[in-house]
């Protein structure tokens, strides 16, 4: 292991330690999707399906959620369920887009999310509970109420009833470094605390690879991740197109793209997954700009932007529903559109999800 990896490793289990010893414990069912790299696994999408069948199945879902780079110091409503009470610079660009998406949806920002789901409660109708009592809370056990835990793997200070973790099946792992060397968050036995793991991304090319031993490289997966966690199940998820939605709100279906030139850019934590998807609802891309993932963009960018799609022969500019939320303050271009995400997955992923909550 490398001394900064060392390092990162020292100053992790440290804070999970402390975090543990500390750990509070909410009223209601908590459950956590999480990851152990950065970026990449498409959680944003999965939080939102996991949120809208909660509500089909009569539980009321509050999402608990840091904000990260939003500006707003916790707790707040970045929406109270009729869509987003502050700025992406505010909130952040996941949640305002979490909030765009769902209604009747509340979500909550703060960094201790145990805090956060307290003040959700005062804030909706349980005044009773409060931030300093340490006595247990029984609440009814007909009350349909659930917590959905944003970006919660590493977020020991919260109890949670169940951990959810994707990992991307096209990178699963990247170099399996740990920051600030790779990607990893964790060391990969950490996939050991799992209760549901889900490998996203799953299409017809990822499930075609092989290893050079003529392997499966998804079989392969799940023989490493198995060495870690044998009780967890395994569910496979795509993360599909559904839809394009122009800078004025207008929907086009998958079709409209059809000869069409577009130039593509993203500031996301993995592009090249982005720019798949876009082939896969066959996007002809004369050009594609790769920003940092959660860059902050000036108008100086949007300049650049539209003077290399110009040049690339592009009659129409594409990029990601994040990345709209971060450019939604400019004069946006009449030729943008943002391509919308669906998180789909067997049926019984969310029997799963919900079985004993």
């Amino acid at each position: 292991m490398n001394p900064l990896e060392y390092l990162y490793s020292i100053g992790l289990s440290i804070k999970k330690h402390y975090a543990l010893k500390h750990q509070k414990k909410l009223p209601y069912k908590v459950i956590s999707i999480g990851n152990i790299t950065v970026g990449g696994t498409g959680k944003t999408p999965a939080v939102i399906a996991i949120a809208e069948e909660a509500k089909k199945r009569g539980f009321k879902p509050y999402i608990l959620t840091r904000g990260y780079k939003g500006k707003t110091e916790g707790p707040c409503f970045i929406s109270k369920g009729e869509g987003p009470l502050m700025s992406e610079q505010e909130a952040g660009d996941e949640p305002v887009l979490m909030a765009e998406k769902l209604k009747g949806v509340p979500i909550i920002k703060c960094a201790d999310r145990y805090k956060g789901g307290i003040f959700a409660l005062q804030n909706f109708g349980e005044p009773e509970i409060s931030l300093f009592t340490d006595s247990p809370i029984h609440p009814s056990t007909s009350s349909p109420l659930l917590f959905i835990l944003d970006d919660g793997f590493q977020h020991w200070n919260l109890f949670r009833d169940k951990d959810i973790l994707l990992i991307n099946s096209i990178s699963p792992f990247g170099n399996r470094r740990l920051l600030p060397l790779g990607p990893l968050r964790e060391p990969l036995s950490a996939i050991r605390r799992a209760d549901i793991i889900v490998l996203t991304k799953m299409d017809n090319t990822v499930r075609s690879q092989s290893t050079t031993h003529g392997q499966s490289k998804v079989d392969s997966l799940i023989e490493e991740i198995k060495v870690y966690n044998s009780r967890a199940t395994i569910f496979f998820a795509e993360h599909q197109p559904s839809k394009f939605i122009s800078s004025t709100g207008d929907v086009f279906p998958l079709e409209w793209a059809n000869e069409k030139k577009f130039f593509g850019f993203c500031g996301i934590g993995n592009p090249e997954s982005f720019m798949q998807t876009l082939f896969t609802a066959s996007v002809e891309l004369r050009g594609f700009k790769i920003y940092r993932d959660h860059y902050r963009y000036s108008v100086k960018d949007l300049e650049t932007i539209k003077k290399r799609a110009e040049q690339s022969g592009a009659n129409w500019i594409v990029t990601t529903e994040k990345d709209i939320m971060r450019i939604k303050e400019f004069s946006l271009p009449e030729n943008l559109v943002s391509l919308a995400i669906e998180f789909t997955v067997d049926k019984k992923f969310y029997e799963e999800v919900f079985s004993k909550m």
